[in-house]
């Protein structure tokens, strides 16, 4: 979280940006945000019990004004559109590991993904799964390289490596 808004914050992203927590999961994302003083947040979620354990987070942190969305991303159907920012932090990774159908679910994720952001919106996507190769060649299409935010690294075998993946792309046609 704290990558990412730091990024945020260098990249200058105005605090009325629309911003969606893909995969909110309990929320705290969406809290940071709202703390950091960003005031159009949308988080979605298919787990019910994430969607409602989010709303029980932010309620307890006065706010009720954030909404969270019962809402798989895969198939939403273009519900979700005109978005300034999307983050991820594991919901990418959650869906291409997905052993029944991981080719197709890329897939669906990226559309969906192309659909959600406006042309020049910002995508940050952390993952422990993929490397910066792998994801800069997921996110090829519709999608413009930006940066790659800092991560702890190790070295092992006489490579050096990431625990932790984590980048910015912008939306372009």
């Amino acid at each position: 979280m704290s990558r990412v808004l730091r990024w945020m914050d260098k990249a200058k992203i105005p605090e009325n940006a629309s911003i969606l927590d893909i995969g909110t999961g309990n929320g705290a994302f969406l809290v940071e945000l709202a703390k950091h003083g960003y005031r159009n947040l949308t988080g979605i979620d298919y787990s019910p019990a994430s969607v409602e354990l989010s709303k029980n987070v932010l309620q307890a942190e006065d706010l009720t004004d954030v909404p969270v969305k019962e809402l798989d991303f895969l198939n939403c159907q273009g519900e979700l559109k005109g978005f300034d920012v999307c983050i991820d932090k594991g919901t990418f990774d959650a869906i291409s590991l997905n052993p029944d159908n991981s080719v197709e679910g890329k897939k669906l994720y990226v559309q969906a993904l192309k659909d959600a952001l406006k042309d020049k919106g910002f995508f940050a996507v952390t993952s422990c799964n993929w490397t910066k190769e792998q994801l800069l060649d997921r996110f090829s299409e519709g999608f413009e390289f930006v940066q790659d935010l800092p991560s702890p690294s190790f070295q092992f075998g006489g490579k050096t490596g990431n625990s932790v993946t984590a980048l910015i792309f912008k939306r372009v046609h």
